[in-house]
């Protein structure tokens, strides 16, 4: 099918073209009706009159949204009539043939404007439409360009992409698990990975040695502005590293991305702060140290505690259990002595006063390793049952490495000016959990349950 892109018609003057769009607007001006043809590269004007009388008759019973082909030549605009807020403003198309391909229905919602006054629950439910909206198709064509731009950097430095299940085991991430049931083993459920953080270190066990992904995470929490119960990371591994390594590599490629896709940085190199220094200093260890509101200034926080002391006063991981405590701080750890005061290799990236992302150099000892679960709670049974495949692959060689987890979602989100993650995904849930379009979560019918050997139970309060 011969075609042609409204963004190109500026460099085809003379010739004849066939473009395919929407309508954005009509303007009946009599004797002469203009339509604005707005397609995926942008928008062109086209110019019916009685001249062309078949392609006219069809103009007249047009409205907005309605999807159509055109048939015409390029003429340049008079030169008062130029306009300069559109790349093709110098010129229109004479339509010489006009055919409706699909008449569109009064919207549900306006897509004029930037939409943030409409009740997301109305514009989730017909996001396709809310799509059409410039400001979202200009985001998430920016998140295109950004995911190549960190496959781009990435490559050139030597990094394989590799893709981990989605299918995995529950582990202990920090959040709760999406679970799936088993049809082939009843009673048994899958979890859905939260992270592929295990799977990228046996990755590097198994000797790839530097490892990415563009990877989803799946996550069962509260849900607010810069969170969704599935999320894409900047999945990065690397061996043979330490943790001043992997900072300036992510460095180096956060730079790259930002001004490569037109923003400014603050300052460069990142500053670094200890996480005390943090919490002393402004109370957070993610502070705002932004000084100009068109700039992004991002940031280091490391020296982490190794530990957190939970709620009922025991101990949890301060970032993830497979972070490696500093070296002077091993031997204190496998004496269960002043765990208050252990530290560990990790460190986020901040930005504007928001975690993109967080990431550690990993244990490789088994022994240390089970001293960390040891601390937080684990039996010699349970650290077996959940973690044993792991243990076993260190004893079979483990190179020092460490990565980190940034959150595209987030960066885009920072990059494009938005406030809120749902602005730069292209269907993303409610702030109630409902998703897009397509009214989930639902029920599922008597004959699924039965399949999975599953029963509903309704626990009356």
């Amino acid at each position: 099918m011969k075609r042609d892109l409204a963004s190109d018609t500026i460099k085809k003057v003379g010739k004849k073209v066939t473009l395919y769009g929407f309508i954005n607007t009509r303007r009946d001006h009599g004797k002469i009706i203009f339509l604005d043809l707005r397609d995926a590269s942008g928008m062109v004007q086209v110019v019916a009159t009685p001249k062309a009388e078949a392609a006219y008759t069809v103009a007249t019973r047009l409205g907005a949204e309605d999807v159509i082909k055109v048939v015409g030549s390029i003429n340049r605009r008079p030169k008062e009539n130029v306009n300069k807020e559109i790349p093709t403003g110098e010129i229109e198309v004479s339509a010489q043939e006009i055919e409706l391909i699909n008449k569109a229905a009064a919207l549900p919602i306006p897509i004029e404007g930037e939409g943030y006054d409409i009740e997301e629950a109305i514009r989730f439910k017909s996001r396709y439409i809310d799509l059409r909206r410039s400001r979202l198709q200009k985001n998430l064509k920016l998140r295109h360009k950004i995911t190549k731009l960190i496959r781009e950097f990435l490559d050139k430095k030597g990094f394989v992409e590799i893709e981990t299940p989605y299918l995995s085991k529950t582990t202990p991430e920090g959040a709760r698990d999406f679970l799936v049931p088993s049809r082939l083993q009843k009673g048994a459920f899958y979890a859905l990975a939260q992270s592929p953080q295990q799977y990228k270190q046996l990755l590097m066990i198994a000797g790839f040695e530097r490892y990415y992904q563009i990877a989803r995470a799946f996550r069962d929490e509260d849900l607010r502005a810069d969170r969704q119960f599935e999320h894409t990371q900047i999945d990065v591994e690397m061996a043979h590293v330490e943790r001043e390594d992997v900072m300036s590599l992510v460095e180096e490629m956060i730079i790259f991305v930002v001004e490569k896709s037109g923003q400014k940085i603050d300052k460069k190199p990142f500053p670094v702060l200890t996480y005390k220094e943090a919490k002393d200093k402004y109370d957070t260890d993610r502070p705002n140290l932004a000084r100009d509101k068109d700039k992004l200034h991002f940031l280091w926080i490391k020296d982490f505690p190794l530990f957190e002391k939970t709620e009922g006063g025991g101990y949890t991981f301060s970032h993830n259990p497979f972070a490696s405590p500093k070296q002077q701080d091993v031997e204190a750890l496998a004496k269960r002595k002043d765990l208050d005061k252990l530290q560990s290799l990790q460190y986020d990236l901040v930005c504007n006063g928001e975690e993109i992302g967080g990431g550690s150099i990993r244990i490789t000892n088994p022994e240390i390793q089970r001293q960390i679960f040891w601390v937080m709670g684990y039996s010699d049974f349970q650290i077996e049952e959940q973690f044993g495949h792991l243990l076993s692959a260190y004893e079979y060689g483990a190179p020092f490495h460490g990565g980190i987890a940034l959150g595209l979602d987030r960066l885009v989100a920072l990059i494009a000016g938005e406030d809120n993650i749902r602005e730069v995904i292209a269907f993303p849930v409610t702030s109630s959990g409902q998703t897009s379009v397509m009214n989930a979560p639902s029920k599922a019918d008597s004959g699924q349950l039965k399949e999975l050997g599953l029963k509903i139970v309704h626990n009356d309060k």
